[in-house]
């Protein structure tokens, strides 16, 4: 009889084993199935523009499935021209929109209650270029100059350097592309730093012989996409939006990491919208997107810092587009301190 019992003692431990293990994996399921069954909540985004890789980090982190692990089922409305997020904010046609920071003060200070989640692009990418033939070496070569900008709040950081050099200058609105430019129609032209700047390149344009304005470099270096939603979806959903911003930045990390992957996504986005592409455009912005949502030193990621916000106010309160400052700590929510962990 004691020979049987010390038999079956490893038979005994085995069947246990065996036992825990088949716990285990049970225990793995159910939480697998839990995930996967879970209810998704939807939101509907808006960024800017058309698909490119100014907005590579959402299109991956939709790809990959990085929002729907945080139960979220996000559509992302393509930008446009006819698609503005000013409105389609104001008028609840979208969740959450991207904005430029001085866009959303002004619709702070008007009253609308906006809120402002996270901070993508921590510096202005926003630039002036002369060409080489035109005579301009210096800012103030540009006194009396035709300068070709796109509409809107583009045009606020370089009319108030302007105005602040006590320069005149002839401004001329683009219209949906850079031939004004290119055919001699202007001598400067105010473009951005991970687009146009490179097409004109592309262009054959030789960046040695042009002359440049880098507004990072100026007091008027304005953040600019920030992620805004309306006060009451904030305060209704708040943990919600703070995934979303969780996820959003997940993806931005995933595309810098795997830059090829990450342009293949936005490549398909913007096929899907039958929006122009380049790879090699496309890899130029993404690199430039790293270098921009990267913040200051002693900055933290996604977070807005006050003394940004304050310049930029100041700016447009002394161009009169705003009678007063909105109070920062009601206009910045709690997201960013998820996305800097």
């Amino acid at each position: 009889m004691q020979g049987t019992g010390m038999m079956q003692r490893p038979i005994l431990r085995k069947v246990f084993r065996a036992g825990c293990c088949a716990v285990l994996l049970l225990g793995l399921f159910s939480l697998y199935a839990w995930s996967e069954g879970s209810e998704l909540e939807k939101l509907s985004f808006l960024p800017t523009w058309r698909p490119q890789a100014q907005f590579a980090g959402y299109y991956v982190a939709l790809e990959k499935g990085f929002y729907r692990r945080e139960s979220i089922d996000l559509e992302i409305i393509p930008g446009g021209p006819d698609r503005s997020p000013r409105s389609y904010l104001v008028n609840r046609k979208a969740d959450i929109v991207s904005m430029w920071l001085s866009t959303a003060v002004q619709l702070a200070a008007d009253g609308v209650d906006i809120g402002h989640i996270a901070q993508v692009i921590q510096r202005s990418a926003l630039m002036m270029v002369a060409g080489a033939g035109s005579g301009i070496h210096s800012l103030s070569d540009m006194d009396g100059k035709r300068v070709a900008m796109w509409p809107s709040d583009f045009q606020i950081q370089p009319m108030v350097l302007f105005e602040r050099q006590g320069l005149t200058v002839r401004p001329i609105t683009l219209a949906g592309t850079l031939n004004l430019f290119l055919r001699g129609g202007a001598e400067v032209a105010l473009i951005m730093w991970y687009n146009e700047y490179n097409a004109l390149r592309m262009y054959g344009m030789d960046p040695d012989r042009m002359y440049a304005v880098y507004f990072s470099d100026t007091e008027l270096n304005f953040p600019e996409d920030g992620l805004y939603v309306l006060g009451d979806t904030w305060f209704a959903r708040e943990n919600l939006l703070c995934r979303f911003v969780k996820a959003s930045f997940e993806g931005w990390r995933y595309a810098f990491d795997h830059p090829e992957e990450a342009v293949d996504i936005v490549m398909a986005a913007m096929r899907r919208e039958s929006v122009p592409a380049s790879r090699s455009h496309q890899k130029w912005m993404l690199s430039c997107m790293k270098s921009l949502i990267q913040p200051a030193v002693g900055g933290r990621i996604g977070v807005l810092s006050e003394s940004d916000y304050l310049r930029v106010a100041r700016v447009l309160e002394e161009d009169h587009r705003i009678s007063g400052t909105p109070n920062f700590d009601y206009f910045s929510k709690g997201c960013m301190n998820d996305v800097s962990q």
